[in-house]
């Protein structure tokens, strides 16, 4: 009988649930909970507070914005900013955990039973890789959407239209892939397609270069143009068809009031999609960059490609952080709240500096996107290191 009143309070127990832990683990774990959930509250609050709610005032007093409109606008920029307290309260958790341990000589006792230091920042290491999920899955699944339906909202409240389409100039390339005279495969230039100004339904002012006939070119201007759905084709309106032969000669110049073609649809895909980079995930990016690829705007190409990167390594500085935090922490000894919390916003000042210092010179070509992005994310790792390495001896 006691012993199935045992089992059944196993049950209920949080740690019965997870992989056999040793009563240190489970010690440290439970230590440094409190600490990370304190921090996801005041660095998420904070965040709001600068990044969303003062502005909402101004725009309230100033511009006379709904305040219904402001608090739902404020709690759809939230989970932006509780994604980007996650990194900081890991730091902040690791450093007063592992200073209060210090500090009363629990780190001391636990060394000298024979338990490195490297031991005892394994349940640290451990819960910076669930954060790092964690904020990987917010950034994912909850943010760009919250982003998106927060700025379309701000724009509702102004009666502003706030375009979803490429307003002009819109510009895209197709390549396609032909067989050279040694039997290799190459992608050649088949198609420039240029619209100068699109109202979201037709595009204006188009001229189309026609490369895929080999030893005939064309060039098609029309006034207007727009994507049949049930047709899946263009329909060309009031143009001319010039037939260009390779020696340069025109072989036929054909007027027409309207015209169907069978060309790709991505150009109104390039030209319909308008989000900004914070309202994308990292999927719905990679789409966007296939497109911008063959438009030919290498700016903007460059800094989608440092932004995806950036998305892809802002959760795993959890793991920086986690190993800056335990490792300093450690060393230090009497070091209350308020002095954690200063450091902590000193490394994260000195890191979002850092990492936006290296994004800016990776989007200008100084660097490649993928070092501007995780740059930062390897200098934390690597002070990480050294600083346990030291505190290990």
């Amino acid at each position: 009988m006691t012993s199935l009143s045992q089992s059944r309070k196993n049950w209920f127990d949080p740690w019965f649930w997870l992989p056999q832990l040793s009563v240190m683990d489970r010690y440290l774990t439970t230590e440094l909970i409190p600490p990370f959930l304190f921090g996801v509250g005041i660095f998420a609050a904070l965040g709001v507070s600068v990044g969303a709610i003062f502005d909402m005032i101004r725009r309230v007093v100033d511009y006379g914005l709904p305040v219904s409109m402001a608090v739902e606008i404020i709690l759809l920029k939230f989970p932006e900013w509780l994604a980007y307290s996650f990194p900081m309260s890991v730091l902040l958790a690791t450093l007063m955990t592992y200073s209060r341990l210090a500090a009363d000589s629990e780190l001391v006792a636990l060394r000298g039973c024979g338990v490195s230091i490297y031991r005892l920042v394994l349940p640290a290491v451990i819960l910076c890789f669930m954060v790092t999920g964690l904020t990987f899955a917010f950034n994912e699944l909850i943010v760009p959407a919250a982003n998106h339906r927060a700025a379309n909202t701000l724009a509702r409240a102004f009666d502003e239209s706030r375009p979803s389409f490429q307003e002009k100039d819109i510009l895209y390339q197709e390549f396609g892939e032909v067989k050279t005279e040694d039997g290799d495969r190459e992608d050649v230039l088949k198609r420039i397609f240029y619209a100068r100004r699109f109202d979201g339904k037709e595009m204006k002012g188009l001229t189309i270069l026609d490369f895929s006939q080999e030893g005939l070119s064309q060039i098609v201007s029309a006034q207007r143009a727009n994507w049949d759905f049930e047709q899946n084709n263009w329909k060309f309106f009031d143009g001319t068809i010039y037939a260009v032969s390779a020696d340069g000669s025109f072989r036929s110049i054909a007027k027409f009031d309207e015209q169907e073609l069978q060309l790709s649809r991505k150009p109104l895909d390039l030209a319909s999609r308008r989000r900004d980079y914070n309202e994308m995930n990292i999927a719905q990016s990679l789409e966007y960059m296939d497109l911008l690829e063959q438009s030919g705007n290498q700016r903007r190409l460059r800094e989608l490609r440092v932004r995806i990167q950036q998305k892809i390594a802002l959760p795993f500085i959890c793991v920086a952080f986690g190993l800056v935090g335990a490792a300093l922490g450690s060393t230090l000894r009497r070091t209350g709240r308020s002095t954690s919390f200063a450091v902590s916003i000193l490394l994260i000042f000195t890191y979002y500096l850092t990492a936006f210092t290296t994004g800016a010179i990776a989007q200008v070509g100084m660097i490649s996107p993928f070092l501007g992005a995780w740059l930062p994310n390897l200098l934390g790792l690597a002070v990480g290191i050294v600083l346990l390495v030291r505190a290990a001896r």
